[in-house]
Protein backbone atom coordinates (compact mmCIF):
# COMPACT_ATOMS: atom_id res chain seq x y z
CA UNK A 1 0.00 0.00 0.00
CA UNK A 2 2.80 2.41 0.91
CA UNK A 3 4.49 1.58 -2.41
CA UNK A 4 1.37 2.62 -4.32
CA UNK A 5 1.12 5.89 -2.39
CA UNK A 6 4.80 6.65 -3.04
CA UNK A 7 4.28 5.89 -6.71
CA UNK A 8 1.32 8.30 -6.87
CA UNK A 9 3.36 10.94 -5.07
CA UNK A 10 6.21 10.50 -7.55
CA UNK A 11 3.77 10.80 -10.45
CA UNK A 12 2.32 14.02 -9.02
CA UNK A 13 5.81 15.40 -8.51
CA UNK A 14 6.80 14.54 -12.09
CA UNK A 15 3.58 16.10 -13.37
CA UNK A 16 4.25 19.31 -11.43
CA UNK A 17 7.82 19.46 -12.72
CA UNK A 18 6.64 18.81 -16.28
CA UNK A 19 4.00 21.53 -15.93
CA UNK A 20 6.63 23.94 -14.60
CA UNK A 21 8.93 23.18 -17.54
CA UNK A 22 6.07 23.65 -20.01
CA UNK A 23 5.16 26.97 -18.38
CA UNK A 24 8.77 28.13 -18.60
CA UNK A 25 8.92 27.03 -22.25
CA UNK A 26 5.76 28.98 -23.13
CA UNK A 27 7.07 32.05 -21.30
CA UNK A 28 10.34 31.80 -23.19
CA UNK A 29 8.41 31.53 -26.49
CA UNK A 30 6.47 34.66 -25.52
CA UNK A 31 9.67 36.60 -24.80
CA UNK A 32 11.18 35.42 -28.05
CA UNK A 33 8.05 36.41 -30.00
CA UNK A 34 7.84 39.92 -28.56
CA UNK A 35 11.56 40.46 -29.02
CA UNK A 36 11.29 39.45 -32.67
CA UNK A 37 8.03 41.29 -33.42
CA UNK A 38 8.08 44.47 -31.34
CA UNK A 39 10.67 47.15 -32.12
CA UNK A 40 9.86 49.18 -28.98
CA UNK A 41 10.41 46.15 -26.76
CA UNK A 42 13.68 45.35 -28.49
CA UNK A 43 14.89 48.93 -27.93
CA UNK A 44 13.85 48.78 -24.27
CA UNK A 45 15.73 45.50 -23.79
CA UNK A 46 18.87 47.07 -25.25
CA UNK A 47 18.39 50.07 -22.94
CA UNK A 48 18.19 47.62 -20.04
CA UNK A 49 21.82 46.70 -20.68
CA UNK A 50 22.79 50.32 -19.94
CA UNK A 51 20.21 50.99 -17.24
CA UNK A 52 21.16 48.15 -14.90
CA UNK A 53 24.82 49.23 -14.50
CA UNK A 54 23.73 52.85 -13.91
CA UNK A 55 21.22 51.67 -11.31
CA UNK A 56 23.92 49.67 -9.55
CA UNK A 57 26.25 52.69 -9.56
CA UNK A 58 23.80 55.42 -8.55
CA UNK A 59 21.65 53.46 -6.13
CA UNK A 60 23.04 54.24 -2.67
CA UNK A 61 21.31 51.29 -1.01
CA UNK A 62 19.94 47.95 -2.05
CA UNK A 63 16.43 49.40 -1.91
CA UNK A 64 17.35 52.26 -4.24
CA UNK A 65 19.00 49.84 -6.66
CA UNK A 66 15.91 47.64 -6.59
CA UNK A 67 13.65 50.65 -7.21
CA UNK A 68 15.75 51.86 -10.13
CA UNK A 69 15.88 48.43 -11.76
CA UNK A 70 12.33 47.45 -10.80
CA UNK A 71 10.83 50.64 -12.19
CA UNK A 72 12.48 49.89 -15.51
CA UNK A 73 11.32 46.26 -15.54
CA UNK A 74 7.80 47.60 -15.05
CA UNK A 75 8.18 49.33 -18.44
CA UNK A 76 9.16 46.02 -20.03
CA UNK A 77 6.20 44.32 -18.39
CA UNK A 78 3.78 47.02 -19.58
CA UNK A 79 5.20 46.78 -23.10
CA UNK A 80 4.51 43.03 -23.13
CA UNK A 81 0.95 43.59 -21.89
CA UNK A 82 0.44 46.39 -24.45
CA UNK A 83 1.64 44.20 -27.31
CA UNK A 84 -0.49 41.31 -26.11
CA UNK A 85 -3.61 43.48 -26.06
CA UNK A 86 -2.81 44.90 -29.50
CA UNK A 87 -2.37 41.39 -30.89
CA UNK A 88 -5.68 40.23 -29.40
CA UNK A 89 -7.51 43.24 -30.86
CA UNK A 90 -5.90 42.61 -34.27
CA UNK A 91 -6.76 38.91 -34.03
CA UNK A 92 -10.41 39.69 -33.43
CA UNK A 93 -10.62 42.07 -36.37
CA UNK A 94 -8.32 44.15 -38.51
CA UNK A 95 -11.25 46.46 -39.17
CA UNK A 96 -10.67 50.01 -37.96
CA UNK A 97 -13.13 50.57 -35.16
CA UNK A 98 -13.37 53.27 -32.47
CA UNK A 99 -13.53 50.69 -29.67
CA UNK A 100 -10.44 48.91 -30.99
CA UNK A 101 -8.61 52.25 -31.08
CA UNK A 102 -9.74 53.04 -27.55
CA UNK A 103 -8.51 49.67 -26.26
CA UNK A 104 -5.12 50.05 -27.96
CA UNK A 105 -4.77 53.63 -26.72
CA UNK A 106 -5.50 52.54 -23.14
CA UNK A 107 -2.87 49.79 -23.35
CA UNK A 108 -0.40 52.31 -24.72
CA UNK A 109 -1.26 54.66 -21.84
CA UNK A 110 -0.17 51.94 -19.41
CA UNK A 111 3.27 51.97 -21.04
CA UNK A 112 3.38 55.76 -20.84
CA UNK A 113 2.49 55.73 -17.13
CA UNK A 114 5.22 53.18 -16.46
CA UNK A 115 7.74 55.42 -18.27
CA UNK A 116 6.59 58.42 -16.21
CA UNK A 117 7.11 56.24 -13.13
CA UNK A 118 10.70 55.53 -14.24
CA UNK A 119 11.36 59.24 -14.71
CA UNK A 120 10.00 60.08 -11.26
CA UNK A 121 11.84 57.26 -9.45
CA UNK A 122 15.13 57.96 -11.21
CA UNK A 123 14.82 61.73 -10.67
CA UNK A 124 14.17 61.37 -6.94
CA UNK A 125 17.07 58.97 -6.44
CA UNK A 126 19.51 60.86 -8.69
CA UNK A 127 18.70 64.18 -7.00
CA UNK A 128 19.47 62.53 -3.66
CA UNK A 129 22.70 61.13 -5.12
CA UNK A 130 23.76 64.57 -6.40
CA UNK A 131 22.92 66.28 -3.10
CA UNK A 132 24.91 63.74 -1.10
CA UNK A 133 27.99 64.11 -3.33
Amino acid sequence: MAMIENSKGAQKSRHKNQHLLQSFYHSWCGLKAIFEDDIAFKQEVFLTVAIIPFALIFGASAIEKALLIGSWFLVLLMEIINSSIENVVDRISMEIHPISKKIKDMASAAVLISIINVIIVWAIILVGYIRSS
